[in-house]
């Protein structure tokens, strides 16, 4: 008798919880599935020092094989081997970046159900905006992922060309032009999106504080 009844309680606790669950306003909804999204993109904001320290040591091989001449060809083919594993691990980064930017977007498009949900006009306004921005983001992440493979795989192609005893010249200079012109749009790609990083906190900020939400910024 006193394990049915426990089951009972149990039961009765947990449509007790569920009631105060549904009772939660569309703003309330809204505000956790957006924290929800910072949460989804822990893992991009890890990968961010590792690239650039990746980048940096990367920088520095390709400076010290060019400063080299044929007649160190097993040193030249010695720091193009490391070149190549760092430009693995960039890819690797990258990759779990991409991933956590993809879990993001998941979360995110549960939000277009809660704003639906939003009665003052003002406030449904301001979060479509947030929407809209957030959406423009994903897109431009998108192009970035894609634009930075590229150049990752014109980063490998040039170090196998290091490689190669009898590579010209002409053939480095063109590979480097390659090179060149794909971290141009890696470049701004990564602009846009950090404006669109900003726009989104600015709004969502503002979307916080019209529906009466008491948040700390955060200053990171």
């Amino acid at each position: 008798m006193k394990r049915k009844s426990l089951v009972i309680l149990l039961l009765i606790g947990s449509l007790l919880l569920s009631g105060c669950l549904n009772n939660q306003s569309p703003e309330e909804k809204m505000f956790e599935a957006l924290e929800k999204v910072v949460s989804a993109e822990k893992v991009f904001k890890e990968q961010q020092n590792p690239l650039v320290e990746l980048e940096q040591q990367e920088k520095k091989l390709y400076d010290q094989i060019i400063s080299l001449s044929m007649k160190e060809f097993e040193e030249i083919t010695k720091l193009s081997d490391e070149a190549l594993d760092i430009v693995d691990q960039r890819k690797n980064h990258m990759d779990k970046e991409n991933e956590s930017i993809e879990q993001s977007k998941a979360e995110f498009d549960k939000t277009k159900e809660i704003i639906e949900e939003i009665d003052a006009a003002s406030l449904k306004g301001t979060a479509n905006e947030l929407y809209d921005i957030m959406m423009d983001r994903y897109d431009i992440h998108d192009e970035l992922y894609g634009n930075y493979i590229a150049a990752i795989e014109y980063d490998r192609e040039l170090y196998e060309l290091f490689k190669q005893e009898d590579v010209t010249i002409e053939e480095l200079e063109n590979q480097i032009s390659k090179i060149n012109d794909s971290y141009e749009k890696v470049l701004k790609d990564n602009e846009q999106f950090n404006e669109k990083t900003e726009k989104y906190n600015e709004v969502k900020l503002s979307f916080y504080k019209d529906a009466g939400l008491e948040v700390k910024e955060n200053k990171e």
